[in-house]
Order: C-alpha cells, then sequence, then structure tokens
C-alpha cells in the first residue's frame, strides 16, 4: 500500500491545479476521469458552479480552527476524487479551508480513473466511493486513517432511500445536496477533526 500512496502523491496536485485543471477541461467540454458521457459534462458544469459557490461561503468556525492549529505532527491530506463527482464537489472546498487553517496539514488531491492502486485499497463497501481522504504523516509517509466518501449523515440519507426505492435517482441526488447545503460543511470538518485529534 505505501508504494501506491507514494505514487498517488507523486501524481498529485494542489487544490488550485485541480480546481484549473477541471475547469480547463470544461471549456473543451470534457470531464475528468476514462469515461466521456453528457450526463458526466453535465455533473461536472453543475459541480464547477458548486466549487465557486463554496470556496466563497465555507466557512471554518473558530473551535475547529483552533484545534487545527494546535495540530502538533505534519500530514499529507490526499483525496482521491473526480471532477463530475457531487460528493467531491461538496467535500473538497471545506477540506480545502481546513488545511488553510493548519500549517501542519498539506491538501493534495489525485483523480481516482488514473490512480487505481491507491483507489483499490480504499474501496467502501467494495466500491470505488469518492471522495477519500487519506490521512498521512508527513515524516513517517504512514498512512493513518482515512474518511469518506461522505459525512455520516449524508450517508444514512443515501441508504435510507437505496432501502426505501431500491435505487439512487435524480430525486435521492437532489435530496443529497439539499442536506449538504443545509449542513454547511459542519458534520465533515466535525467528523474530520475527530479523527485527526484521535491520531
Amino acid at each position: 500500500m505505501k508504494s501506491s500512496v507514494a505514487k498517488a502523491l507523486f501524481n498529485s496536485h494542489s487544490y488550485p491545479e485541480y480546481r484549473k485543471i477541471v475547469s480547463d477541461l470544461l471549456s473543451e467540454g470534457k470531464s475528468t476521469g476514462n469515461e466521456q458521457s453528457d450526463a458526466l459534462l453535465h455533473y461536472s458544469t453543475l459541480n464547477e458552479a458548486r466549487l465557486k459557490r463554496l470556496d466563497k461561503t465555507i466557512t471554518v468556525p473558530v473551535e475547529i480552527s483552533t484545534k487545527l492549529k494546535a495540530l502538533e505532527s505534519e500530514y499529507i491530506w490526499l483525496v482521491i476524487a473526480e471532477g463530475w463527482c457531487g460528493d467531491a464537489a461538496q467535500i473538497l472546498p471545506i477540506l480545502n479551508k481546513m488545511a488553510v487553517e493548519s500549517d501542519k496539514i498539506d491538501l493534495r488531491i489525485v483523480f481516482r480513473d488514473l490512480n487505481d492502486d491507491v483507489m483499490n485499497h480504499f474501496l467502501t463497501n467494495g466500491a470505488r466511493a469518492i471522495p477519500k481522504l487519506i490521512i498521512i504523516d508527513k515524516v513517517s509517509g504512514k498512512v493513518c486513517n482515512h474518511w469518506g466518501p461522505r459525512p455520516k449523515g449524508a450517508s444514512d440519507l443515501i441508504k435510507n432511500y437505496k432501502e426505501q426505492f431500491g435505487i439512487v435517482d435524480e430525486e435521492a441526488k437532489t435530496q443529497l445536496q439539499m442536506w449538504y447545503l443545509h449542513d454547511k460543511g459542519l458534520s465533515t470538518q466535525n467528523e474530520v477533526i475527530d479523527m485527526m485529534q484521535k491520531l
């Protein structure tokens, strides 16, 4: 696993670099990833608007900022994502704002479809679900923990919807986006900082 993570880090991008790659592809009428389709392009376009909005509106509460600033060790937050992924569009701006609060966190992002090795080490119930945050000790290179693809409240919403209707359709996706909107990034921040404090 360590070599897969090292390889992914070599292929990784900063948050501004990731945003530029996704935007540049969109301007060419393309989405990230191995597959190209009208649906993925549509989701990527929606996500671009989401990212722009969240970059402006997401805030880190003082109590979480204080905990981030108090981290003693240095970490790399390696996130597996794709431009068409709605959950990634909701969560990456949150993780970026958190990383900015601490000089002990280096946020790096890799594209899932270009990094099979590392993705296959961090499956969720056997699926290549993203985004996936991998927390790495910067000095030793050891993987300390991982989080994702969604905060618990969002995961529960999708799980319950699937149990009731058997599929995740557009209505489920709409409900999920509304959940994220009302949550304002707080569940993700609380879950991630709780994990960081236990390292």
